[in-house]
């Protein structure tokens, strides 16, 4: 028998995938929780289940926290992330953290039982066309957490860091090669590369992204 855990604060919304997650198969268990302390008391009581869906907005808690807990106790256990905050840097940070997929709230119930179908399956389920979206004012993204991200937490390597970094320093492109050692033309083709991470198209923006999302940078110098 098919047993789920469906970790969400709001009632609503809960409910509603608790009841959508039951038509996934006969006889599927579908339990609760309203928080992330509740649904480790339901792990422990009830067994590892066959997939946990996990907010990333729950109070008292850190939602990257919250998974990065889930697979290291549960290393074995699928989860797959729930959320609204369904931006390029948010995916890119859930799935290196091991998350088997994520799945944004803006789905309908049918393509977020074939996402969770996907999951079952063995499979890593990542959104098609989030990797085109664009960070603006109106994007909702989670708050920065307290200790801060690393650049390759949002899918960044070291060198494009580094040049992220000397760009919130106000550097020019040139500077940056300079600083850098690389010729101006690779240091465009990094800041292309970092826009892309990040969801932006400016520099403007990568700096309001870096602020959102708190940004660490001394894991690249």
């Amino acid at each position: 028998m098919l047993k789920l855990l469906v970790v969400e604060d709001h009632a609503l919304v809960r409910e509603g995938l608790v009841r959508l997650l039951g038509q996934i198969e006969a006889g599927a268990k579908v339990l609760e929780s309203a928080d992330f302390e509740s649904a480790l008391n339901v792990l422990e009581n009830e067994g590892e289940f066959d997939l946990v869906l996990l907010d990333l907005a729950l109070p008292g808690i850190d939602g990257f926290a919250g998974l990065d807990i889930l697979r290291r106790r549960y290393p074995a256990m699928p989860v797959a992330v729930v959320s609204a905050f369904d931006d390029t840097p948010t995916i890119t940070r859930v799935l290196n953290l091991g998350a088997s997929g994520f799945i944004p709230k803006a789905f309908s119930g049918e393509a977020l039982l074939s996402a969770v179908r996907e999951v079952l399956a063995g499979n890593i389920f990542r959104p098609n066309g989030q990797s085109a979206a664009r960070l603006d004012d109106a994007t909702p993204v989670p708050p920065p957490p307290k200790n801060g991200v690393r650049p390759d937490e949002i899918g960044l390597t070291d060198r494009q860091g580094q040049v992220l970094a000397l760009m919130v320093r106000g550097l020019s492109n040139r500077d940056i090669a300079d600083q850098l050692g690389l010729s101006e033309g690779t240091v465009k083709i990094h800041a292309t590369a970092v826009f892309k991470a990040l969801g932006v198209s400016s520099r403007t923006q990568a700096l309001v992204a870096v602020a959102r999302y708190g940004v660490d940078f001394e894991s690249v110098f």
